[in-house]
């Protein structure tokens, strides 16, 4: 929800440059092989080795359609059986990314880029991680916003602008209400 809130509300309205980056529930909570959390978190873990495969040769612009094209697959369709190589089609990538699937050799370059983040945040924290330069160049971070909607345009740069305000504000560190609804994906992008 926060990737559609930024995509489809914010970045239009403000001069954002953005790089996705992966985060493995994987590689950070590193549940047991025998945990119901255990299948959908490695699914989506390799997932990402894919992703990166995509970064190492076309670019950081390239990452957005595929993370795109998972996300409508998994939140959208709930489609957990879907193949790498069916999502590579569907956007028009080459399919022999999908190797990387089962290549534990991108694991570094997920654990690297992920750690960056938590570094930003600390490791309490899940996703969304949301970083950005403060007013004096330094990178900064927060985890949020969790949202269970994209809100109006309106509303959703206000969201932006306090989200801005609090990740840049020394001595900031957390807002919360416990959550009382699901998320509501909307139309499949």
């Amino acid at each position: 929800m926060t990737a559609r809130w930024v995509v489809d509300e914010v970045f239009p309205a403000r001069d954002l440059n953005i790089t996705w980056q992966p985060i493995s529930l994987l590689l950070k909570n590193e549940p047991a092989e025998d945990s119901d959390y255990f299948t959908p978190v490695n699914f989506t873990h390799k997932l990402l080795r894919v992703m990166e495969s995509v970064r190492e040769a076309e670019g950081d612009d390239a990452v957005f359609p595929l993370y795109w094209e998972y996300g409508r697959r998994l939140h959208h369709d709930q489609d957990r059986d879907f193949t790498a190589v069916q999502a590579l089609e569907a956007i028009g990538f080459d399919t022999g990314h999908a190797a990387a699937f089962d290549d534990e050799s991108w694991d570094a370059e997920i654990r690297e880029r992920m750690d960056e983040g938590l570094a930003l945040t600390g490791n309490d924290v899940g996703t969304p991680i949301i970083a950005l330069d403060d007013d004096e160049g330094e990178r900064v971070a927060l985890f949020g916003p969790v949202i269970t909607r994209v809100p109006s345009t309106e509303q959703s740069l206000k969201l932006w602008d306090g989200f801005v305000a609090c990740a840049t504000i020394p001595g900031f560190w957390e807002l919360k209400r416990t959550r009382t609804e699901h998320p509501e994906f909307g139309e499949r992008p």
